[in-house]
């Protein structure tokens, strides 16, 4: 992605900045007129999303994921602290929904508020497809993302406040709707063969930006008969109130990366006809690619119903490759050191806490119980997920054990440092969080009191679920955590319990335990659905061993009565 990101430097020079490691791309001339910095990012393979619209008039800064994998929340901390450092009102995050993306973006808009940086943000959700009543995720987000992000940076350029440009963020998305359908799946970078296979004469119709299949196969009709079965559900599906406006509307027919700008030309013709003959005006029209699949057959079409002052937006001129692909400034090399009192946000450059003994046993202890179940929870993760939890929780316990032996560090805050920077997937910087609430709780004295862990656990399940949105009976982490909180916090408030953390343990252990009698809501384990009854979730174990290595530390006595990690964590 590095090289991809240096190119599209060279190709604009002066225009962008790469910052490699980790890897951002930052607008060099923001506005200045700008009260608030707007920072984006996603998967790559998208392109031209978010990068084609970086600049005066768009955003801020770019942080790209993997091809279709989320940018990690270190990427996205780090550039919007940078963004932030030149604006008087912090930063907007732009996070189309999908949950890797979703947990990174708000587990860096948790890091920028724990540094004093005002941030909010905006999710977007506009494909049809996955409107689904018993989906806890919820719509997908997907092209309408070029519509938010455009309109959103000219409204910035005029020196809309923070809140300002939520608000305005959260009604474009709820007045915009896409779908999409494609003849042939993207080339998988891993086997250069299609991700799938479609019979001849077959779309697929509401497949998603990554390549997931349709919700349903359809045998293929005229292109004018698609559009117009198009049609009718994009109006079916976009709020159509008497408090929804007027009729105009923003038109994009949008490329998934293998269709030609004729194609699309024609598919733009043929829709607004469409939506002429059912009484809407199509007053603005973009055809292209704007929000790719890799190289998918396809396309998608975006509907936005237009508010007042809208079409001005995104008629206002913008300094970016998409939209003016020229220089802006005087040339510069495509790599810049970023200037480190923007570079170096506080939490990254402070001193770590120096280690207390019970802090210090704690992570020793985690650290040998993850390295004797790490297989086990391996197992489990390849019965309803990608199989990488136990290597990936494993790694960051070492990384963490190896920053207490070189800084000095405190346990849980090796652990937070570690999990939040260099663990990747979604679980990993949720356990980050969980880490940095129970850092506060050692920080205050040579042993944590009952009543700072009680609040350290109520914390972290707080910020879990603002991140992630997962309630108990979701199957996650928090199946565990929620009990375990409940119980530090009654213990607390009771003071008769004697073994307080002992009975913590007990309660993450049942809370774990019970998730095999669930169906995930929530993460990758969702897409399983009934494959997963009967398998615990592996995040919700990993929290029940980690507090009962908390009773083993602080309770050696009772918390003998804890069952070992082994058999926690065999099906």
């Amino acid at each position: 992605m590095l090289t991809a990101a240096r190119g599209l430097a060279l190709a604009h020079p002066g225009m962008i900045e790469v910052n490699p490691s980790p890897l951002y791309l930052r607008a060099r001339a923001p506005h200045p007129g700008r009260r608030v910095g707007l920072v984006s990012g996603g998967g790559s393979g998208h392109e031209p999303l978010h990068t084609g619209l970086l600049g005066r008039g768009g955003l801020d800064a770019v942080c790209p994921g993997e091809v279709f994998a989320s940018p990690h929340n270190r990427q996205i901390y780090e550039a919007s602290a940078r963004v932030a450092a030149g604006m008087s009102e912090g930063v907007l995050l732009v996070v189309k929904n999908y949950t890797g993306d979703v947990i990174n973006f708000q587990i860096a808009a948790e890091r920028l508020r724990h540094d004093g940086i005002p941030v909010a943000t905006v999710l977007v959700d506009d494909d049809l497809a996955t409107d689904l009543a018993d989906s806890a995720t919820g719509r997908r987000g997907t092209a309408a993302t070029v519509v938010v992000e455009k309109l959103l940076g000219a409204a910035a350029d005029r020196g809309a406040s923070l809140e300002e440009l939520q608000a305005l963020g959260t009604r474009i998305v709820a007045r915009s709707r896409s779908v999409a359908v494609a003849a042939r799946a993207q080339t998988s970078p891993t086997t250069a063969a299609p991700a799938f296979e479609l019979a001849p004469g077959v779309l697929d119709y509401g497949v998603g930006i990554h390549g997931e299949r349709g919700t349903r196969e359809i045998p293929r009709p005229a292109v004018g008969e698609l559009v117009r079965r198009m049609t009718d559900d994009l109006l079916d599906a976009l709020p159509d109130g008497p408090d929804d406006g007027p009729d105009d509307v923003l038109v994009l027919v949008n490329g998934l990366g293998a269709t030609t700008d004729l194609e699309l030309h024609s598919v733009g013709a043929l829709f607004g006809e469409e939506l002429k003959a059912r009484g809407l005006r199509p007053v603005l029209t973009a055809s292209g690619t704007f929000t790719a699949a890799l190289d998918m057959a396809g396309f998608s079409l975006t509907l936005t119903r237009l508010d007042a002052g809208w079409a001005e937006l995104w008629t206002e001129p913008t300094e970016t490759p998409l939209v003016l692909p020229r220089p802006v400034g005087p040339e510069a090399p495509e790599n810049a050191a970023p200037a480190a009192s923007a570079s170096a946000p506080a939490a990254t450059a402070a001193a770590p806490a120096p280690a207390t003994a019970g802090s210090r046993t704690v992570l020793d202890r985690y650290a040998d119980v993850v390295a004797q179940v790490r297989d086990n929870l391996t197992k489990l993760d390849q019965l309803v997920g990608d199989g990488d939890f136990g290597d990936n929780l494993s790694g960051g316990v070492r990384r963490a054990v190896k920053l207490a032996d070189t800084t000095g560090a405190a346990g849980s805050a090796a652990l937070a440092q570690a999990f939040l920077d260099d663990v990747g997937g979604t679980s990993g910087p949720l356990f980050g969080l969980l880490f940095q609430h129970l850092a506060v709780a050692e920080a205050d004295a040579p042993e944590p009191s009952l009543a700072a862990l009680a609040e350290a656990a109520t914390g972290a399940h707080a910020a879990i679920h603002r991140v992630g949105g997962a309630q108990v009976g979701d199957c996650t982490l928090v199946d565990a955590l929620a009990p375990a909180a409940e119980s530090l916090t009654a213990s607390a408030a009771s003071g008769t319990e004697e073994a307080p953390l002992t009975a913590a343990a007990q309660a993450a252990i049942r809370g774990a335990l019970s998730t095999a009698t669930l169906r995930p809501r929530r993460g990758r384990a969702s897409y399983v659905g009934d494959h997963a009854l009967g398998v615990p979730d592996p995040g919700a174990l990993a929290v029940a061993l980690l507090f009962t290595t908390l009773a083993d530390t602080h309770e050696p006595t009772t918390a003998t009565r804890l069952p070992a990690p082994g058999y926690i964590t065999v099906l």
